[in-house]
């Protein structure tokens, strides 16, 4: 049986999305803080969020489905290849969602100004865009990355911490579905025990990110916007965020099968 189905296929291309959006949802900040409108910013982040989140859901059941469709023969060994493939489909969309984030500060910049002029209505906001001079001014807005982006970005403003904690964060993300369904094949007798163990495993990752990078994030954005801070802080905590996203994706090749063992032990366990 081929390795990369068609099914595998259409799975990548979901989590490329929903990765990409992801990564990308970090520039909302930014271009909140060049049009002097941060709530609106942080409505149109929360957003994005909630969608990738959703969209996870929706891709759980698919990456299910490919361990019921393996062949029985060396059965462990084929999906851990195929979802080390979906791993590495996870870092590409981060690295292609750095190399649009300066488009997307533009296009974003441009999005938060009719949200507020909308008065928040993201359906307002789309279907003002979907026609062919919004689709004109998106393209308008393409720029390539450059090193002149990261001028005055020293390690003095790149928060450490959260660079650390956010690469355990994203790698934890990361793993979560893949190495409950892989447990599941280890422990078959507690199978349904070792699948709903994403979910705790994705909510302590959730809870994480709520307590040490969210607020972080806000106050940086407030702080910039009132002068208190330079903005150059917000660019290094951006940079930050999305360079230990991707790094995150790295780490969660080697985290994959270790984790799944402990959540069939877990599994057992309880």
């Amino acid at each position: 049986m081929e390795l990369i189905t068609g099914k595998v296929v259409v799975i990548s291309l979901f989590l490329l999305i929903i990765t990409m959006i992801e990564t990308l949802a970090y520039s909302t900040r930014i271009s909140g803080a060049r049009v002097k409108l941060i709530a609106t910013a942080l409505s149109l982040f929360s957003t994005m969020v909630l969608v990738s989140r959703f969209s996870t859901m929706i891709q759980q059941p698919l990456t299910a489905k490919l361990i019921s469709e393996a062949p029985d023969l060396n059965k462990l060994h084929f999906i851990e290849e195929q979802y080390r493939i979906l791993i590495g489909v996870t870092s590409i969309g981060v690295l292609l969602g750095i190399l649009l984030f300066p488009t997307f500060i533009n296009i974003f910049s441009r999005a938060i100004i009719q949200l507020s002029n909308q008065r928040g209505s993201v359906i307002a906001l789309f279907s003002k865009q979907l026609n062919r001079e919004g689709i004109k001014k998106t393209f308008m807005c393409f720029r390539l990355p450059k090193f002149s982006y990261l001028k005055g970005i020293t390690l003095k403003t790149i928060p450490k911490r959260l660079f650390v904690i956010n690469i355990i964060i994203s790698a934890v993300f990361t793993v979560g579905v893949l190495s409950s369904m892989y447990a599941s094949i280890l422990v078959p007798k507690y199978s349904q025990a070792a699948l709903m163990s994403s979910g705790i495993i994705n909510g302590i990752a959730t809870i994480l990110l709520t307590l040490f990078i969210d607020p972080k994030a806000s106050v940086l954005a407030d702080r910039v916007m009132k002068k208190q801070t330079d903005y150059i802080y917000l660019k290094s905590y951006s940079l930050t965020m999305i360079s230990s996203k991707f790094l995150g994706t790295i780490v969660a090749q080697l985290l994959f099968i270790p984790a799944a063992y402990y959540v069939a032990w877990f599994a057992k366990w309880i």
